[in-house]
């Protein structure tokens, strides 16, 4: 039995390994997802990210963060992007402290913290529970000997860059921990929402 949709995941995502999840790869079309199950949304970043200027989506990529949002939204579940993301202005999502009319708040996390080669700030939107309700979270100290990108090296002592494949890839504990999350979300006016 299926408790968790995962939209728009890579060919060879991890969450394949996860029973319980309902997969949607590039093989299996997420806009075909009828709904009824609690959402972890990776939705194609590069026309939304810091980097966006030199991406290069193909004609209705950068959408389908919309039909994510929307998606979590009817279903309750968590969308994950990176921190700099501009969906968030684009879209008008909250941020800070802020609840949105649906109930979905943000939360910045590194997924360092889950075993990430490198630090990877990510944004998440979560709607369908309530903050006080979210799985613990590691604390991790220290620095990792990777990064994602060269680009501001110049400024501290050079480390190895991940491959893209590796900035790509979600760390086996952190999509552990979003699909625990997800299974905690309701639909908004389903008993227990936030």
């Amino acid at each position: 039995m299926n408790n968790v949709a995962v939209l728009f995941a890579r060919a060879d995502s991890i969450y394949k390994s996860f029973s319980g999840c309902d997969v949607y790869d590039i093989n299996r079309d997420a806009l075909n997802f009828n709904g009824g199950l609690p959402v972890v949304g990776h939705p194609p970043c590069r026309a939304w990210g810091k980097l966006r200027h030199f991406a290069k989506p193909v004609e209705g990529e950068k959408e389908l963060a919309f039909f994510c949002v929307d998606q979590i939204r009817l279903n309750g579940g968590v969308l994950e992007h990176p921190k700099h993301s501009k969906l968030w202005d684009e879209y008008n999502l909250p941020n800070g402290t802020e609840v949105d009319e649906y109930g979905g708040f943000s939360l910045n996390v590194d997924q360092f913290w889950w075993g990430h080669k490198a630090r990877k700030e990510t944004k998440l939107y979560i709607c369908g529970v309530n903050r006080r309700d979210i799985p613990q979270m590691p604390l991790v100290i220290g620095e990792p000997e990777y990064v994602c990108s060269m680009s501001k090296a110049k400024h501290r002592p050079v480390k190895k860059e991940i491959s893209k494949a590796d900035r790509e890839h979600t760390p086996p504990e952190f999509a552990a921990w979003l699909i625990q999350l997800a299974k905690k979300c309701v639909a908004p006016g389903q008993k227990g929402a936030a």
